[in-house]
């Protein structure tokens, strides 16, 4: 006889970071011969044809590539990472640039990524790490062993850019700067909650533990009293002369 496996229950969770940082952070990557070759980009059950998703380059990786050549690909899929992975982009014909108009089609991904991130059990913020560990640990009741460190020294950190390079990665990435301000507030939302929450839960239980403690206090008390409680002298007299 066999029996059923219980059914398991996944939780989809994510980290988000600045976009600005996570674009520099993916060109270094590229730059060091880094490739998604391996990625299918499945969607709706198949894969996007060459035309529909053409190389940012020739040969077997990209190795050594510019920042600028790196923002030159108008196929660079980096361009908007965060919110093209969240979405639902069967909602947009996929990788068919065609299907709908662009403005369209930016603005549905966006809010079908936000959606996805609202649904989500949990997501946490790379800039945020220790916000992030106390939002995971509530979430899933659990406690990591030690605390998260944030370290500002990255891939990214070490790139020096122009004021005027900054704003060219925020326009190429403009849908990843509206979702990272949109998740920011939503993550500070979800801190604040599960932060009132825990003081909430703090005030019960410190009132639990008032109560049991001057229950304990009480008990002894009166059992003490009953056990000195003595006849008195005229009752003990009422007893004699009954007997």
């Amino acid at each position: 006889m066999f029996l059923p496996h219980p059914k398991k229950k996944f939780y989809y969770i994510t980290l988000l970071r600045d976009p600005v940082s996570r674009y520099l952070s993916e060109w270094r990557h590229v730059q060091r011969g880094a490739t998604w070759k391996t990625s299918l980009h499945m969607c709706d059950g198949r894969t996007p044809t060459p035309e529909e998703l053409p190389s940012c380059y020739e040969g077997t990786d990209w190795s050594g590539c510019t920042l600028q050549e790196f923002m030159d690909c108008p196929y660079n899929l980096a361009n908007n990472r965060q919110v093209r992975m969240l979405a639902d982009l069967s909602l947009v014909g996929c990788y068919n640039m065609s299907f709908i108009p662009e403005n369209k089609r930016a603005q549905i991904l966006l809010e079908s990524a936000k959606k996805n991130l609202r649904d989500m059990a949990f997501f946490g913020l790379t800039e945020f790490q220790r916000k992030t560990q106390y939002l995971f640990e509530r979430t899933f009741n659990l406690k990591f062993i030690r605390p998260f460190m944030q370290y500002n020294s990255t891939r990214a950190g070490g790139v020096e850019v122009d004021t005027k390079t900054i704003r060219r990665i925020e326009e190429l990435n403009d849908l990843d700067m509206q979702l990272y301000d949109y998740a920011k507030d939503l993550f500070q939302q979800r801190y604040q909650y599960k932060r009132q929450l825990e003081r909430m839960e703090q005030r019960i239980k410190n009132r639990e533990e008032r109560l049991l403690h001057r229950s304990n206090e009480a008990l002894p008390r009166e059992e003490t009293e009953e056990q000195g409680r003595l006849p008195t002298e005229d009752y003990m007299s009422h007893i004699i002369e009954k007997w």
